[in-house]
């Protein structure tokens, strides 16, 4: 796999469109354009060169067990060496723990680098991030001390142990179980299953953190604690020491992803330490967990965007047929597959999502970090709304799009030399874990949306209303308002009944309101894309009025974003007709009959 990172997008998303270095959030006044030209160069020249061209190699190998031991693919530690080597892994981490302090946006940015060019092997600093993320909010400061400096370095390595075998997305049934030890300790024991990196020989120790009860633990999630539980238990020099007593005892055999150890892992009175509150295991997770989805979602749109990339290399090489206005290639056998007008449509769907995509991203992440380092309250409220639409919307579309891009060479695509069914392995995945794509959808319409008296759901109307009135009436482009604004406007006004319906269904009939979640959070998900077509859309055409920045770019940047507005902002459309269909069908048949 050859692997292009997209810096001229990313630096159009980061300083033309969000004019971040102008932002008045802590930390963006550092990040110039030249500084991130530097760092996002850095990175893409770090994934073309050592990471994607262990992307097919490292699938066809994948993880094996030995004992209790997981050897990951030939060129893997040497990889993972030269990330930790360059600084990637603490980017944005806590300087006073060894990291870099940037802000969370950069983190982001540098992901769908890395994420593009092998989704497995960045799977495992990814979980490390998380987990330094839960323990530095969660941890005492004894804790944090001894393992947050070696796991910012990257020397440790971190996971989250949910999962178990007799129970998945309801954990309030798990029974790992945690028993006080005299030394203030506990001795973990169970088993948790599908544990994304649990052993490998990437680092000199893992740290799991893991979901157990407590003696007096009582039923349901709110029993449920948060342990430290490492591989090694540290010596009195902070190294790692004896080993402890947790093991993996298999590795799943996955459709994807195969260079990612997915284990099983066993506790067997493991030593461990309680990570914030006891029986409040839920709310400490949950910062890994949310942090997992938004980096989940960036994987559905950077596989998405590496398959698109594979896609259009493909077609412009691939001679077959000639153009349906007469010959492109009049001195070749045939014309390449890029001028068939249906071979267009599935290309210029994958673009115009991956852009529109990225925007979304990074304007979630500007959010977290205007929460997170400006105490902002409103962008709080605004990404934990729009999480579980990062997640499941662009995980939904961006396998969508890895199978177009898979269906662009033909027969060529469903063979494994083609390069194009690694892509759609992956990126199925990533519709399930962290919480499967309906549990997002549920959790967008039964929490989400009625929080804080439902003001963020208002804020986000409000910021499509802002933008429509800025640039509309008499003064405004004619083209802007037709092909962008005017499309947001209806789609925009589609989201506030699939709301209003809900809001209404909700309590008084709840089945109609779950049975049209899937819907809602895609109608969203929709709106929210028209919003970032929109905006970019007015960046670029200013700039072109204004002779700033490459004229190409930005022209095919509004052809781009008018296919999306033209040819599926209208899918709101659809959308709320099946919200208003409400849960009669859905529910309807015995259970008998199935």
């Amino acid at each position: 796999m050859t692997y292009s990172p997209p810096l001229a997008d990313l630096a159009f998303v980061l300083h033309d469109v969000m004019r971040i270095d102008a932002a008045d959030i802590p930390g963006y006044g550092d990040l110039d354009r030249d500084t991130t030209a530097a760092i996002l160069s850095e990175a893409g020249k770090l994934a073309t060169e050592v990471l994607a061209p262990l992307n097919a190699t490292g699938d066809a190998e994948g993880c094996r067990l030995e004992g209790d031991r997981v050897h990951t693919p030939a060129g893997f530690r040497d990889a993972y060496a030269a990330l930790r080597e360059g600084g990637w892994l603490a980017l944005d981490c806590p300087e006073e723990y060894g990291g870099q302090g940037m802000p969370y946006l950069m983190n982001c940015a540098t992901g769908e680098i890395f994420v593009a060019a092998n989704m497995a092997f960045n799977m495992y600093q990814g979980l490390t991030h998380g987990a330094v993320s839960a323990l530095e909010m969660h941890g005492d400061d004894a804790l944090k001390a001894l393992y947050l400096p070696p796991m910012v370095e990257g020397r440790w390595s971190g996971t989250m142990n949910l999962t178990e075998p007799h129970c998945g997305t309801d954990l309030g049934l798990i029974r790992t179980r945690a028993g006080p030890a005299d030394d203030g300790s506990y001795r973990i024991t169970g088993q948790k299953i599908w544990i994304s990196a649990g052993e490998h020989d990437l680092t000199e120790n893992i740290v799991h953190l893991v979901l157990a009860r407590l003696p007096d633990a009582p039923e349901g999630t709110r029993g449920i604690s948060l342990f430290l539980v490492p591989k090694f238990l540290p010596d009195e020099a902070g190294a790692p020491g004896a080993r402890n007593a947790v093991t993996c005892i298999g590795l799943e055999d996955k459709m994807g992803i195969h260079a990612n150890a997915t284990c099983v892992m066993q506790y067997d009175g493991a030593q461990g330490w309680l990570v914030g509150e006891a029986h409040k295991g839920m709310r400490a997770m949950f910062t890994m967990m949310n942090e997992a989805r938004l980096g989940v979602g960036l994987q559905g749109l950077a596989v998405a965007g590496a398959a698109h990339a594979h896609a259009v290399a493909f077609a412009r090489d691939r001679l077959q047929g000639r153009a349906p206005g007469g010959p492109a290639n009049p001195d070749g056998p045939a014309d390449p597959i890029l001028v068939h007008p249906d071979v267009r449509r599935m290309l210029m769907d994958q673009r115009a999502f991956v852009e529109g995509g990225r925007a979304f991203v990074l304007w979630g992440a500007s959010l977290i970090d205007r929460a997170h380092r400006g105490g902002d309250a409103r962008a709080e409220g605004l990404i934990s709304l729009l999480t579980p639409v990062i997640k499941a919307f662009l995980t939904d579309r961006g396998f969508a799009m890895a199978v177009d891009a898979q269906q662009v060479p033909g027969g060529a695509g469903f063979t494994r030399a083609a390069g194009f069914e690694q892509f759609v392995r992956d990126a199925r995945i990533a519709m399930i874990y962290e919480g499967t794509n309906g549990i997002q959808a549920l959790d967008l319409v039964g929490r989400k949306l009625g929080a804080d008296g439902g003001k963020p759901v208002m804020a986000l109307i409000e910021t499509v209303k802002a933008l429509i009135a800025e640039h509309a009436g008499e003064k405004g482009d004619a083209a802007l308002r037709e092909g962008f604004l005017d499309p947001l406007k209806a789609a925009s006004k589609d989201m506030q009944a699939g709301v209003m319906f809900m809001a209404e269904r909700g309590m008084a009939k709840p089945t109609d309101a779950l049975a049209g979640a899937h819907d809602l959070l895609h109608l969203m998900g929709h709106v929210c894309l028209g919003l970032m077509w929109a905006r970019m859309a007015v960046t670029a055409q200013a700039m072109l009025a204004e002779g700033r920045g490459d004229a190409a770019f930005l022209r095919a940047k509004l052809v781009t974003g008018r296919h999306y507005m033209a040819r599926h902002l209208p899918a709101t459309a659809l959308h709320l007709t099946r919200i208003r269909a409400g849960g009669e069908t859905v529910m309807a048949l015995p259970e008998e009959a199935f």
